[in-house]
């Protein structure tokens, strides 16, 4: 059956500043476990933990730059580039002096449970 979603969830965000995410599909939103999709507002200098979680997430960025840090280097995704970053890989997002937007895509769909941050 064709579902329109009319609003996504706001969830609560990991980080040193508030950024904003809100979920379209997802566990929280539509009790969705295989993906979820998330439309993501993080302002300049924020940083979460890092994390090496058990799911894949591509992240598209439309405005700004994400930094994505990783074993061994790191990326600045840039607005109209995006990133794959594995299961099993410890993966660090940030934004240095300027925010981004950008849509994550994570499968299965994140959790709390599975994204096992740094302490």
């Amino acid at each position: 059956m064709v579902r329109l979603i009319d609003t996504p969830t706001v969830v609560e965000a990991a980080g040193n500043k508030p950024k904003i995410i809100k979920e379209f599909v997802g566990r929280v939103n539509t009790g969705t476990e295989g993906v979820s999709i998330a439309h993501m507002n993080s302002p300049a200098g924020w940083q979460e933990p890092g994390q090496r979680p058990e799911f894949d997430e591509y992240t598209v960025v439309l405005q700004g730059c994400l930094r994505v840090e990783f074993e061994g280097g790191h990326h600045d995704v840039r607005g109209g580039q995006a990133v794959f970053t594995p299961k099993g890989a410890w993966v660090r997002y940030s934004t240095r002096d300027e925010g981004a937007t950008y849509v994550a895509v994570c499968l299965p769909a994140f959790s709390p449970a599975t994204v096992h941050r740094d302490e």
